[in-house]
């Protein structure tokens, strides 16, 4: 029976010696590869700089497609230069215009006026028929020129008409146009009424009865036209037509009227 307790005293120094050993050996073991986590921290370095090098190549690459493509628009631009007069068919509208006044004023010194007024009016009816507009750069000037010179043509001798006349007249046609515009602006717009004044002092120059020549001869070409775009093209009511070169038309023929018959 003493034999037994001494047995097992034995044993118990030997396997407390024992395990303790392996077992304390584990967990020392786990936490020392958690210290070198570092390992794993190295691998997100790479993959943050894939993304950022991928949006640079992006960016570089835009601007030079755009540069590529800027090119084919320049090529385009100067076939739509000319757009507000032809090179050909000013010229030679104005060259003849100025014969036609030449032939029925002769030597007189309204002449003068006539020639150097004819190049604007010319300019001005292709520009409203292209775009619809009589720009006040040439609208004003045209007024301002032609009450000018037909003053300095009065003060010279053999002239066949009267200042005082042509400057009523230009009151007369611009304030008429003006009331068209207050009932129907968008029937008439406000550079023909600007224009009257200009073609209103010319015709006047010869008279009344030249002003209402031209007047009404210039509401004559533009119904005509109009009357010619509803039955040729079915163009309506609302159909815009450009008044500017029937305004300037029906004046030159009551001017040559005017010059003939003074």
């Amino acid at each position: 029976m003493p034999a037994t307790p001494a047995a097992e005293t034995p044993v118990r120094p030997e396997e407390a010696a024992a395990g303790p050993s392996p077992t304390a050996a584990a967990p020392e073991a786990t936490p020392r590869p958690t210290a070198g986590a570092a390992a794993p921290q190295a691998t997100p370095s790479p993959t943050a700089a894939a993304p950022e090098a991928a949006p640079d190549v992006g960016r570089e690459a835009a601007p030079d497609t755009a540069r590529e493509a800027a090119p084919p628009p320049t090529t385009s631009t100067p076939a739509t230069a000319p757009v507000y007069a032809p090179r050909l068919l000013v010229p030679v509208v104005t060259a003849v215009v100025c014969v036609a006044l030449a032939a029925a004023t002769g030597a007189r010194p309204e002449l003068a006026a006539w020639l150097a007024l004819t190049p604007v009016a010319v300019l001005l009816a292709v520009v409203d028929r292209r775009v619809h507009r009589l720009p006040d750069p040439l609208t004003l000037p045209l007024t301002a020129a032609a009450v000018l010179l037909l003053g300095g043509a009065a003060l010279l001798p053999g002239a066949a008409g009267s200042w005082t006349s042509g400057l009523l007249g230009g009151l007369a046609l611009g304030g008429f146009y003006f009331l068209l515009f207050l009932i129907n602006p968008n029937g008439m717009g406000f550079g023909d009424v600007k224009l009257a004044l200009a073609l209103g002092v010319a015709l006047g120059w010869y008279g009344w009865a030249v002003l209402f020549v031209g007047g009404f001869a210039g509401f004559l070409f533009g119904a005509a036209y109009g009357l010619g775009l509803v039955l040729l093209r079915g163009a309506g009511r609302k159909t815009g037509i450009p008044f500017g070169p029937f305004m300037i038309t029906g004046a030159l023929a009551g001017l040559l009227l005017g010059a003939l018959a003074a």
